[in-house]
């Protein structure tokens, strides 16, 4: 758990890449496995941290209904437990040290909840920066505990969210319920777990779907990628395994393939740092919608400046369209008008609606998109110097002349 597996390279090495990372903006994570393979160390120099089956061989691990023989894991609550547990906080200080600041936690939910609260207080007690992301997926209320115990993000069920009912509801519970005060999503397109059905049926337009909702429903998303940026959707036969997969084999992969998502993440990102609006989960709202093979939301930055529409095509075979019902403060607009001494309007003030483009929608080459109609209500007038204020009763509609007739 602290050494460098030669093939890959050595500590000198690892320390080369952390430095090369940080010249590039980039934080390297490391992936925390707190279990052993049969011919680790540990094994033989420490026999009472495994737990053994009554004919002395040791129980291998399981997280159903998944099970790997050949993983050996501990017993965390074994006679000698407090010697197990220095040893792998020392493991983790040991990487902090060389500089990683992010752990992928594989499994919490397999280990028991005292030491995660433990391990995290005595590490941050030290290093308050490090970074902890559980990747559990059990039950709900399993991943809310874990969120509480101090992990600083959390795996979702989001893989498994492919429908508009099933991101509407999944996606309204994350950030629209008490959950949100205490734990931080992380909208992983795929993993080196799961590559889920969807993505191995759907090819190249479904990835590209998926990174755009993980992108744009929460402040924080994933991708397991070179895989995802070049779209490798073979997997073993009837699962969400990989074919080949880089669990059990170095894979070396071509970057620069001329089909590569690269281009497509890059602008996404780009995207995503001009937008306030995606930084939050706190102002998501998703939008009515005719067609159930589209989602639409819109997303809002806490200070209500940036406000974003955003469409989604969940069909990754066939062109989709439908009506989109938007919220009224998305098109909300204001003005100013000047008035006599008297007090009378001395002039009209004309609100232009907002156009397509100022809501953020955009569309693939070759189309538009156009602004049929527009309807205020709940206008209001204000004397900004008095204070004094007059409500208008009644909704005031525009329609846009030029739009072409709809089909």
């Amino acid at each position: 758990h602290d050494a460098v597996h030669p093939e890959l390279g050595t500590l000198d090495d690892f320390d080369r890449l952390l430095a090369a990372a940080r010249e590039h903006g980039l934080e390297i994570a490391l992936d925390l496995a707190f279990q052993c393979s049969p011919d680790h160390p540990w094994v033989r120099a420490h026999p009472a941290w495994f737990r053994r089956r009554p004919d002395g061989t040791v129980q291998h691990a399981e997280n159903p209904p998944k099970k790997y023989e050949d993983i050996y894991p501990l017993d965390f609550e074994s006679a000698d437990w407090r010697a197990l547990w220095e040893e792998l906080r020392r493991v983790v200080l040991f990487w902090v040290e060389r500089g990683v600041r992010i752990f992928r936690v594989d499994n919490p939910h397999t280990k028991p909840f005292a030491f995660w609260e433990w391990l995290i207080r005595e590490v941050r007690a030290l290093h308050p920066d490090v970074f902890f992301l559980a990747e559990a997926f059990t039950r709900p209320k399993v991943m809310r505990y874990l969120a509480k115990l101090g992990f600083s993000q959390s795996y979702t069920y989001f893989t498994w969210r492919n429908t508009r009912a099933e991101l509407t509801e999944y996606l309204t519970e994350l950030t629209g319920t008490a959950a949100r005060e205490f734990m931080r999503p992380n909208l992983f397109a795929n993993t080196p777990d799961i590559l889920h059905e969807y993505l191995q049926l759907g090819g190249r337009p479904a990835f590209q779907i998926r990174l755009v909702l993980a992108a744009t429903l929460g402040a924080t998303y994933g991708i397991y990628g070179p895989p995802f940026e070049l779209c490798e959707r073979r997997a073993v036969a009837g699962t969400e395994e990989y074919q080949d997969g880089e669990k059990y084999e170095i894979r070396r992969w071509d970057v620069e393939q001329a089909d590569s998502l690269r281009p497509f993440i890059a602008r996404l990102n780009e995207i995503r740092r001009a937008n306030p609006a995606f930084r939050s989960n706190d102002r998501l709202r998703f939008c009515r919608v005719d067609n159930d093979r589209l989602v639409a939301y819109v997303k809002t930055s806490a200070d209500g400046a940036n406000r974003i529409l955003v469409v989604v095509n969940l069909d990754p075979g066939h062109p989709q369209s439908g009506w989109v019902d938007v919220p009224l403060d998305a098109l909300m607009e204001s003005g100013q008008f000047t008035a006599d001494r008297n007090g009378n309007i001395a002039n009209s003030l004309t609100l232009s609606p907002a156009s397509a483009s100022s809501l953020g929608f955009s569309c693939p080459s070759g189309q538009t998109v156009t602004l049929v109609s527009v309807s205020y209500s709940n206008v209001s007038v204000a004397d900004s110097t008095s204070g004094a204020s007059i409500s208008i009763p009644g909704t005031f509609t525009y329609t846009n002349p030029s739009a072409p007739p709809v089909r």
